[in-house]
């Protein structure tokens, strides 16, 4: 039998800031009120029907406005979004709706916000949601697509905002 040891959050934090991810700013709008979110755990988890996964924190009491409207876009960034991924995550101390003023936005099919220049969107109604830990897991179902520029990607890694 193997030796279980238990993983320290710091060593795990460590080891995760080697792993590379496509940068996105989730949003929501809608009874609840309008929030966006920058997000690295997002990814496809089906083709059919389109659904994608992004991952929030669940003791985040704003991202419940997420789970309340029950639909989110899930906007992917292009290098040339690097500062508003720096607002939506909250290090430049904006409120909400100073970080929706720094870009143009539009809707699709659920009414969230829609960046217009993201390298790609998934607009999505909310078909499953599981708490796990820390977070909480939205599964969306994929309602509306746009299709931007093949620009760079914005990608984080190694704790910092990175291209190739």
């Amino acid at each position: 039998m193997l030796k279980q040891t238990k993983i320290e959050p710091q060593a795990y934090r460590d080891a995760m800031a080697h792993f590379a991810g496509h940068v996105h700013i989730a949003t929501t709008a809608g009874k609840a009120g309008r929030r966006g979110a920058t997000v690295i755990a997002a990814c496809s988890v089906s083709d059919d029907p389109a659904t994608v996964l992004v991952c929030l924190n669940r003791y985040n009491e704003n991202n419940a406005v997420f789970f309340d409207n029950g639909v989110f876009a899930l906007n992917t960034l292009t290098a040339g979004h690097k500062p508003l991924a720096d607002a939506f995550s909250g290090l430049t101390g904006l409120s909400q709706d100073d970080r929706f003023a720094l870009a143009d936005w539009t809707r699709l099919t659920t009414g969230s916000p829609v960046l217009t220049d993201a390298m790609a969107v998934f607009d999505c109604e909310v078909a499953e949601t599981h708490d796990f830990a820390t977070h909480r897991v939205l599964f969306g179902k994929v309602t509306g697509l746009s299709l931007g520029d093949r620009l760079e990607p914005l990608i984080y890694f190694n704790r910092a905002y990175r291209t190739f």
